[in-house]
């Protein structure tokens, strides 16, 4: 057993061993500092929002010590992200329960649902007609609790083609009393959907080929099939993608609009999707991570869009 010890000291040494073992980031935190302040923070107990300078001195008994450079030891041993360790992320501020059978959360169209009126870019096409609301391959169900959440006149249908992720997404649903707003559909991408919709939100598996073979270990923890956009063949990351907007006009009101995350392969979805007209939206992952398609843009090009894989029902 070692001595007790203060928080910050805690919280020093779980950085300085989180930053020499090399581990990645990007599942909640980006750094190692703030790394370190969950890990630390979470197994004492302590809020995660505490303001470390004003507890900075706050001893730390040996057996509580030890339980968190257990912690820290397990973080670097497995790999696995932090919120597996967990069981809790956080987006946008609000707390989501996770596991193994589900990606952690961090969707850039989580800000877009959360920012303000003023400031949100999809506004300007959402109005009195935006009632029903699609989120897409849901996996923990947050995208369909944060839509829920900021516009309380919607009802919303989350699908997934993972049973396990609906189960998690059920937990996040009754969390937030949610359940007479969202309705959670098993769906292998159209196929199980019969409605239209006002708004589509959509953040499916886009890696292409070739970052897949490059993620680090802690996004290899996480479900292939929520990540891999080529595991019905293709190299570019849009088989899903294709499917998605082969079929989406039937499932779209007059004045619906599409909101699709493709992450870092805005060049693989301009060479699928050339004469297709997008509105690219701002994010902190900047202007090439989210993109906004209307029905109207969506007709105009339907005759030229690319085949949907044999592989999806619709």
């Amino acid at each position: 057993m070692t001595a007790a010890t203060t928080l910050t000291a805690l919280i020093s040494d779980a950085e300085r061993r989180l930053r020499a073992a090399g581990v990645a980031f990007g599942h909640g935190t980006t750094n190692a500092r703030d790394e370190a302040a969950w890990l630390v923070l979470w197994r004492l107990g302590l809020p995660l929002n505490l303001d470390l300078t004003a507890h900075a001195g706050l001893r730390v008994a040996a057996p509580e010590a030890d339980a968190v450079r257990a912690l820290v030891d397990e973080r670097i041993r497995t790999r696995k992200p932090a919120a597996y360790l967990t069981g809790e992320a956080w987006l946008q501020g609000v707390p989501f329960y996770v596991d193994e059978r589900v990606i952690v959360p961090r969707s850039f169209i989580a800000e877009l649902i959360a920012a303000a009126p003023q400031a949100d870019p999809i506004d300007p096409w959402l109005g009195a007609h935006t009632r029903r609301v699609l989120d897409m391959c849901t996996g923990n169900g947050s995208l369909a609790v944060l839509a829920a959440l900021a516009w309380p006149d919607v009802t919303v249908d989350a699908s997934d083609v993972s049973a396990d992720a609906l189960a998690v997404a059920q937990r996040n649903v009754n969390r937030h009393g949610l359940q007479a707003r969202i309705r959670l559909v098993p769906s292998d991408g159209w196929h199980g959907l019969h409605e239209r919709y006002d708004l589509i939100l959509c953040n499916p598996p886009y890696v292409s080929r070739a970052r897949m073979a490059a993620l680090p270990a802690e996004y290899r923890a996480e479900p292939a099939l929520a990540l891999d956009g080529g595991a019905y063949g293709g190299d570019d990351g849009m088989d899903f993608v294709r499917h998605l907007l082969a079929h989406a006009l039937a499932h779209m009101n007059p004045e619906a609009v599409l909101v699709l995350e493709i992450g870092h392969e805005r060049e693989h979805f301009e060479r699928a999707f050339p004469t297709l007209p997008v509105v690219w939206l701002r994010t902190s992952g900047g202007e090439d991570a989210v993109l906004l398609i209307t029905r109207d843009a969506l007709e105009i090009a339907q005759a030229h869009l690319p085949s949907d894989p044999h592989r999806f029902g619709a």
